[in-house]
């Protein structure tokens, strides 16, 4: 059984673009309303109606069958399939329109170096820059906003990885797939009928005890910053991590207020300078209607706790297609 024959028994009126391999996200806005995501573009479906109560029914349904709940009181679905695609919904009173149901695939293809290059993702220069900063165990930085790839170059670059290295990868969604035989998979869990959560934190703090040559953590979204940056000041050189910003230097300014969440209490300079220290580059990502790239690679060089300002080379920048390297 894959992971979407959970799901289709209660949403035959979508089940061909849940099933269609070129559409990479279904999204439902109300019964009568549904878009998808193909080719990097999103677009509108037409003919396709749920019904208002056969939606609420089939999301119900699909909360019980995936271990969860959705109901007035807990009015937020938010799961996965075993394969790794993502499920949410939000039903009324707190959706306006209808049920809100979003169904994002797993990337089952494995994306390669050359094909990021084909795309025009980057071109081969920088391409092998990135390349050796992975070899020189450089700790890196993949910012940028929700679905614009971040998880795609972290998995490129993650294949640069010596193979006589052992990984310690640390998701809070299992999306990453790497090859190295002396791989380590975490992945944290949420609270669930009873049973505690794990949170990305605490298995940061348990990588320590498991001999990790390189730690991969897949999304930074909190207090687990502070975590990674005793990490990479502990000498766990070549890390990658991912982080939500819309700039290279707002990832920088993220990554420290992740830090400030953590409830311990340190200056907000000495953050700032353990970062530089600790840090090398921060790769932005951008998404445009069916592209997404590599705009900025930022080298961290020190802070300027007088100026408040991290020093850094802008070694990398292109804007709406054009480059300036």
């Amino acid at each position: 059984m894959n992971g979407f024959d959970l799901i289709l028994p209660f949403l035959k009126p979508i089940e061909q673009l849940i099933l269609d391999d070129s559409i990479s996200e279904v999204m439902v806005n109300g019964p009568d309303c549904v878009f998808i995501e193909k080719g990097g573009y999103v677009q509108p479906v037409t003919g396709v109606s749920l019904g208002e109560k056969a939606l609420l029914v089939a999301v119900k349904n699909i909360a019980r069958r995936l271990g969860g709940d959705i109901s007035e009181s807990h009015p937020i679905l938010d799961s996965r399939l075993p394969d790794g695609s993502r499920v949410a919904a939000v039903i009324p009173p707190c959706s306006l329109n209808g049920v809100t149901l979003t169904i994002r695939k797993v990337n089952t293809r494995h994306f390669e170096m050359p094909d990021l290059i084909a795309t025009g993702a980057l071109d081969r220069h920088l391409a092998n820059r990135l390349e050796d900063y992975v070899l020189t165990r450089k700790n890196i930085l993949i910012s940028g906003g929700t679905s614009c790839g971040k998880t795609t170059v972290l998995n490129v670059l993650g294949r640069f990885i010596p193979e006589d290295e052992r990984i310690l990868l640390i998701e809070d969604t299992s999306e990453i797939q790497l090859g190295h035989a002396n791989l380590v998979r975490f992945e944290a869990r949420h609270a669930q009928n009873g049973v505690p959560g794990i949170a990305t934190r605490d298995l940061l703090k348990a990588a320590f005890r498991h001999r990790p040559d390189r730690i991969l953590l897949g999304e930074i979204r909190g207090g687990e910053a502070f975590d990674l940056l005793q990490l990479l000041n502990t000498g766990h050189a070549g890390t990658l991590s991912t982080i939500h910003a819309n700039s290279a230097k707002q990832g920088l300014a993220r990554f420290t207020s992740c830090v400030l969440q953590s409830g311990v209490e340190l200056p907000y300079r000495a953050i700032k300078s353990n970062i530089a220290d600790s840090l090398y580059v921060v790769i932005q990502i951008e998404r445009r209607p069916g592209r997404r790239y590599i705009s900025e690679v930022l080298e961290i060089n020190s802070y300027d706790p007088d100026a408040d300002l991290f020093d850094y080379c802008a070694i990398y920048h292109r804007q709406e297609g054009l480059l300036d390297t």
